[in-house]
């Protein structure tokens, strides 16, 4: 294995590996410092039982390549790679305060305003992702971890489509996560575009006003049925209360066809923030996301003063707003 030829550049920063953070099927994350960085970062190590396997190291050199190129506040940071002890690895920025999907296993459905804030952090990281030829194609909420400022960032690019190389993706064969994967995913499309992303962006924004996601079965053969068959849901339907112009958005990214959704994700993007700056103020709503309770033992049911709070809290800023804008005229 170290005589192996890299196909990328190996990073010049030496790290120290600490707790073990998690363990996965191909590799294990360590919490990790280097003399080169001025905080701590998170290191992942490919498996050693797993190294002799061409596709799979393959797969994960092609992480490196992409994460490397792409620099965005709503990505994973990348730090460089290289080989530990005849290991691959990489190092990335280190996430400690939970994922999206735990925040939802504990707290529930959010707000809207706050739903709509983190979808335009995304929608914002995936154009990125796309201006550089990368598709993730396994958007969800376990993917995407919150950072010290509160904000999303998206990780994981393990089954990431790179538009610049051959896809090492066997033709036929599906990549994905069942319950957020677009129909043209499921059918094993041979061109998947960003429009991919977007659907599963529709379904993440679904589970975050719902509490669930958009499709439910007793097996994956359920659910992809659902993706293809059964109409699009309305979280005005599911008992939200949003605003019409919200529900249709994620209605749009989850249509059936790719040439049915937005246009790309600046588009979504730029209609979010439209909608947030017009309703909140344009220096306001920047505010919505950051006001997330701290993670607690506390089970989501238990929850609801805490969401009464956060709603008297944004009902507040608007009444601010609006005395301001009186007294000024």
């Amino acid at each position: 294995m170290a005589e192996r030829r890299l196909h990328f550049l190996p990073t010049k920063s030496t790290f120290k590996l600490g707790d073990r953070l998690g363990t996965g099927t191909v590799g294990v994350v360590y919490r990790a410092t280097s003399p080169d960085l001025d905080a701590p970062v998170a290191v992942k190590l490919l498996h050693p039982n797993v190294t002799g396997d061409a596709n799979i190291v393959e797969r994960f050199e092609r992480e490196i390549v992409i994460t490397e190129r792409l620099n965005h506040p709503h990505i994973v940071r990348h730090f460089g790679g290289g080989q530990m002890n005849g290991q691959l690895f990489y190092a990335m920025q280190l996430l400690e305060h939970g994922s999206l999907k735990d925040r939802l296993a504990r707290f529930g459905p959010m707000p809207w305003p706050q739903v709509a804030g983190f979808a335009l952090q995304i929608a914002s990281a995936l154009q990125h992702a796309h201006n550089h030829g990368v598709i993730h194609r396994d958007l969800k909420p376990s993917n995407l971890f919150f950072n010290d400022q509160g904000d999303l960032v998206l990780g994981d690019f393990g089954i990431a489509r790179d538009t610049y190389a051959a896809d090492i993706t066997a033709q036929g064969i599906t990549v994905g996560t069942y319950a957020y994967m677009s129909p043209e995913q499921i059918r094993a499309d041979a061109r998947i575009s960003g429009k991919a992303d977007l659907y599963s962006l529709g379904c993440v924004m679904y589970e975050m006003l719902t509490g669930r996601p958009p499709y439910l079965g007793a097996n994956f053969a359920q659910v992809w049925d659902q993706h293809l068959n059964k109409p699009v849901p309305s979280v005005r339907d599911a008992g939200v209360d949003c605003p019409r112009w919200l529900d249709d958005l994620v209605q749009q990214l989850m249509a059936k066809e790719p040439d049915g959704r937005p246009f790309n994700a600046r588009s979504v993007e730029g209609l979010l923030r439209q909608q947030l700056a017009d309703e909140f103020g344009d220096a306001e709503y920047r505010k919505l996301t950051r006001d997330l309770p701290e993670f607690t033992d506390e089970p989501a049911e238990q929850q609801g003063p805490r969401t009464w709070v956060l709603w008297l809290v944004m009902g507040l800023i608007v009444v601010g707003l609006a005395i301001t804008a009186i007294g000024r005229s």
